[in-house]
């Protein structure tokens, strides 16, 4: 590839978007972002060689301040309100143009060719264009990284528009408030603006391929895991934060597709990213060996804290925040699978840190529960122990990831039935919460019945055994299981008092169903007729 060439073809790409800045810096490789941050005083090597920045006032997203152009492609396609919040395109064009501006007068920007999704038949090509050069290090992590090759006649079709400190204005931009992130399906185009917090390129590329790949192409696009056995047989991990997603898919005998976005072709599961994004809180090498040394030169953490005097990351440490994060290359993980693509699924888990103590430990599901409980999306948190409060409290989140659905869970979950069905496919619930009672009460459960109940369920053991059906949410339940006490299985009769459990699981059933009552209209008769029973 004759690297000036190509410069000149950027730059005039990125005068076609409004963008007039010569001084660009492009495809550096991370040791040079790294140095030039640096540099920058932007950022400290720890005592790994890991790059460690903070990402200033917002490390998280902002959901309420996401938005998405309503116009002729999207008004009678995405499922507003909710998480989808709309902007006008007249707004847009205008943040467009005073961002583009604001880029030309830079100093130096930072542009990068990369693109989304392991499988070839659906690559999107991205164009991403920074202002400093640690987000464009988060970039080369996070997204695939095309081949100098592949380069040579790379075209984007779609472009990230990210400067942490330019802030829209809410009186004249349509905002509500200084930052913002845009997504215009029209002009295929993501801005970015007034936050430092890197993740929002990373979701806001995840949201639109939520909205292309089913919509325009039926396939699934899912918030999971996934691995590979060495029989070629693919298994999905779905689970909101702290339920183990990434830790039970992290399993030394089978390969990692990926960590967390994913698409179910009519005949592959591919990754989405080429990199992770973990987080660190309580990272512990005995936990999770393979994230705790990836933390090293390349990859880049965020919002951490030393331990005093020294180099070394105090992963207790939550003073900036408990959302600590690092991003690396998918190939930092020593068996990660190479390319990040597999065959169809065999077994699907829906995993939930059920904190009432009510859900049985291992589960098996119709095609029918299981949308139901997809678009449900659950798991209960400990609301913690401030003022004494220590009573569990249920989170929901539509297909376990309703911040990035741009259209009705209803449609996720049929192309979801649809392929489970046409497949063969086995749907198991997984309940890493507590057992014998809910939090306070209860024990929770031990991760070694958990990967043995997994571990069965990959490996057929669990076929053809008794099964008994839970009363209040219908579930079938194994009444044995390989190096799992069998008492243990069925959740009620771990409580010493039955009718609490009896309580506490019909409250739970009547959360569920209040839940659903905002997705019934664009759902059919057969997934509502599978929700529990609270009467």
């Amino acid at each position: 590839m004759e690297v000036t060439s190509k410069v000149d073809a950027v730059l005039i790409g990125l005068k076609g978007i409004g963008i007039k800045n010569e001084n660009v810096n492009y495809q550096l490789t991370p040791n040079e972002l790294i140095e030039q941050t640096l540099l920058r005083g932007e950022g400290v090597l720890n005592d790994t060689g890991a790059l460690c920045i903070n990402t200033g006032t917002f490390t998280g997203r902002s959901p309420k301040d996401k938005y998405i152009v309503k116009d002729e492609t999207t008004e009678n396609t995405v499922d507003w309100g909710g998480f989808n919040n709309p902007i006008s395109e007249e707004y847009f064009l205008k943040l467009k143009n005073k961002l583009a501006t604001y880029l030309s007068y830079k100093e130096t920007i930072w542009v990068r060719d990369a693109y989304a999704c392991a499988d070839n038949s659906h690559k999107l090509n991205i164009r991403v264009i920074n202002d400093d050069p640690w987000s464009n290090l988060f970039c080369y992590n996070m997204f695939l990284r095309p081949s100098a090759e592949e380069l040579v006649d790379f075209v984007p079709d779609w472009h990230i528009l990210q400067a942490p400190d330019f802030s829209a204005d809410p009186a004249t931009d349509g905002t509500k408030q200084n930052n913002f992130a845009i997504v215009s399906f029209t002009h295929n185009i993501i801005l970015i603006g007034g936050t430092g917090y890197t993740g929002e390129m990373k979701k806001g590329i995840f949201t639109i391929l939520n909205y292309i790949l089913p919509h325009e192409k039926n396939i699934l696009s899912m918030h999971c895991s996934a691995n590979i056995g060495n029989e070629g047989d693919v298994a999905v991990f779905f689970g909101l934060s702290g339920t183990g997603k990434t830790t039970l898919s992290a399993d030394p005998h089978r390969k990692l597709i990926g960590d967390d976005e994913h698409g179910w072709t009519d005949n592959s599961v591919f990754n989405f990213e080429g990199g992770c994004y973990a987080k660190c809180i309580d990272l512990s090498e005995e936990k999770e060996p393979e994230i705790f040394h990836a933390i090293r030169h390349g990859a880049l953490v965020e919002n951490i804290a030393f331990k005093e005097g020294t180099a070394t990351i105090d992963f207790s440490n939550d003073s900036i925040t408990e959302n600590t994060r690092v991003s690396y290359p998918l190939n930092f993980i020593s068996n990660a699978a190479e390319p990040s693509i597999g065959g169809l699924p065999k077994n699907i888990f829906f995993l939930t840190c059920d904190a009432y103590g009510v859900l049985p430990p291992i589960s098996k599901l119709s095609p029918e529960q299981a949308m139901y409980q997809f678009i449900s999306g659950y798991t209960a948190k400990v609301a913690g122990t401030e003022a004494g409060v220590t009573e569990p409290k249920a989170t929901f989140s539509a297909c376990f990831g309703a911040p990035f659905l741009p259209l009705h869970p209803g449609f996720y979950a049929e192309l979801l039935g649809k392929k489970i069905r046409e497949n063969k496919v086995n749907v198991w619930m997984v309940n890493t919460g507590w057992s014998g009672g809910g939090y306070g009460v209860g024990k929770r459960m031990k991760l070694s019945y958990t990967r043995s109940m997994i571990t069965a369920a990959l490996n057929g053991e669990l076929d053809g055994l008794d099964y008994q059906a839970n009363p209040v949410f219908g579930m079938q339940v194994p009444t044995t299981c390989p190096d799992v006490p069998a008492e243990i299985l069925d959740a009620r009769n771990t409580w010493a008092d039955k009718t609490a459990y009896d309580t506490v699981a019909k409250d739970l059933a009547a959360q569920f169903i209040k839940n659903f009552q905002k997705y019934a209209t664009g759902v059919s008769a057969e997934i509502i007729a599978a929700a529990p029973k609270a009467d």
